[in-house]
């Protein structure tokens, strides 16, 4: 791959300066926090960071985001190395576009894949595990849950079948990404705790099935970032690199996204945690720009799934809480229309790459 290979839109002065400014922002907002050394990485980014811009973008006139060759042309005029994103419905010769347009401009792949749910689902599967692989991507993200363990199941007897389908649907899929040898990684989506996640992964027991570690996910399910980051490490292919803020509300806690540097995360230990582990890990800022999330973790629906869980844990979160609350209004979308969304996720996502260039060695 021709690393060195330039787009072929060039780079406007005013992206230039815009770049430099933001690098400057960043060493003046953290001058406590020194430069890391280079690691030899470029951040990459998944497409969930530009959720507002995939939905409506093309409505305000600004350049399409119908598919990943723009995508791709985007992320690179912004230095990313690489992009995290949706396979579904590929074909292969559309895979082949993807793959030349992705060598031109020397950026790394990965796909993301919805799992198997039914026999009669997996040709769909393997069809788009290979279009993957076409275009170049070695890594696959996906989840075994859409939505958050705590809002989705009601009752004890939904979330045990839930356990078994999951687990019946990554069977099928390992069987899959076995034979095509590509890996499969399974992100801690607010569904299974680390050594929940480890246990499945133990049992699935294959060499292509591992982790995306999501830097945040976790602390929704009362677990330290940390704890999460040096389980799910050792099983680990990928990321989804994050700093998060936090806030006391009534019923719980509120918990978002926020630009690197800006939360209260150890993002320098936990890269030095995941290199040791494997130094082939590659990281993707999920920076999803959007309301603060609700924790409702004072409320007894919140309990449903978790009968076990040790009160400490409880304590132990709402302690870290309070101790790491933001000192400064969490990120808000509601009451902003669709094009200052817009602007406020690039200049969330742009202030996170230039923190991440400039204090973590991703350059």
């Amino acid at each position: 791959m021709n690393t060195n290979h330039r787009s072929s839109e060039p780079i406007s002065r005013r992206d230039m300066i815009g770049r430099s400014g933001l690098a400057l922002a960043a060493c003046a907002a953290f001058p406590s926090v020194s430069p890391a050394a280079p690691t030899g990485k470029k951040l990459g980014v998944s497409i969930a960071s530009y959720g507002h811009r995939s939905r409506g973008g093309s409505e305000l006139g600004l350049p399409s985001f119908r598919d990943a060759l723009n995508i791709l042309d985007h992320c690179h005029r912004h230095d990313a190395g690489g992009v995290q994103i949706g396979v579904r419905g590929w074909q292969s010769a559309f895979a082949r576009k993807v793959r030349d347009r992705r060598e031109s401009l020397g950026m790394f792949l990965e796909g993301q894949i919805g799992l198997p749910k039914k026999d009669g689902d997996v040709n769909r599967f393997e069809s788009e595990i290979k279009a993957a692989k076409e275009a170049g991507a070695t890594i696959i993200r996906t989840v075994m849950l859409g939505r958050r363990r705590y809002e989705n199941f009601k009752t004890l007897a939904d979330w045990s079948e839930f356990k078994k389908s999951s687990y019946a649907a990554l069977e099928r899929a390992a069987k899959v990404v076995d034979r095509q040898r590509v890996k499969l990684a399974v992100e801690n989506h607010k569904d299974w705790r680390a050594p929940e996640l480890i246990g499945i992964l133990r049992r699935i027991d294959s060499e292509y099935v591992g982790a995306t570690i999501d830097t945040g996910n976790s602390l929704s399910l009362l677990e330290d970032v940390m704890t999460t980051v040096e389980t799910l490490a050792p099983y680990a292919f990928t990321t989804h690199f994050k700093d998060m803020g936090v806030a006391e509300y009534n019923d719980g806690f509120l918990l978002s996204e926020v630009p690197l540097g800006e939360g209260f995360v150890n993002l320098r230990r936990i890269i030095d945690v995941c290199e040791k582990a494997n130094p082939k890990i590659q990281y993707n800022l999920e920076m999803i720009t959007r309301d603060p999330l609700k924790v409702p973790c004072l409320t007894d629906p919140y309990w449903v799934t978790f009968g076990a869980l040790p009160g400490r844990e409880l304590a132990r979160s709402l302690a870290s809480v309070k101790r790491n609350q933001s000192t400064k209004p969490l990120p808000q979308v509601a009451g902003k229309n669709a094009r200052q969304r817009v602007e406020f996720e690039e200049a969330n996502v742009r202030k996170s790459f230039a923190f991440a260039q400039t204090r973590l060695g991703l350059k």
